[in-house]
């Protein structure tokens, strides 16, 4: 019976998380002038994750970005934060450390070209670039 309910449990918290069909280009976002992960940002990051488990030969590097607003100093260290506790909640999902970079590119590369709140909120992020590594036989 424990088995079954167990079983039941790790079933039930499967359908919660949604695992990315493509891991590649994958974003989290945050809050202005916050690395705090939100509830969506952690549910598309243990998505990411359960993606990984499923593909042990896929490796991620977490890229920081920030909105185009503050100075360049504190847009790097903001994204390296925000990279960061994106790799920890992947980490905590029991992937390796290993398996995760993490990079902060800050106000410096933005996906989104433009300025105002709508173009802001779509850069504070961390965007997924996957590798793959060869399979060793």
């Amino acid at each position: 019976m424990k088995k079954f309910i167990i079983f039941t449990a790790l079933l039930t918290l499967g359908a919660c998380v949604n695992t990315p069909k493509e891991l590649d280009g994958q974003q989290a976002f945050f809050a202005f002038d916050s690395a705090e992960i939100s509830d969506a940002a952690r549910e598309n990051l243990k998505g990411q994750a359960l993606y990984m488990k499923k593909n042990p030969n896929v490796n991620i590097t977490l890229q920081g970005r920030c909105d185009e607003r503050g100075s360049t100093d504190y847009n790097l260290a903001l994204g390296a934060l925000r990279a960061g506790n994106a790799a920890h909640v992947i980490m905590r999902e029991g992937i390796e450390s290993e398996r995760i970079k993490t990079i902060s590119y800050g106000k410096e590369n933005p996906i989104y070209p433009g300025t105002g709140e709508k173009v802001w909120a779509l850069n504070r992020n961390t965007t997924t670039v996957a590798t793959e590594t060869p399979t060793q036989e």
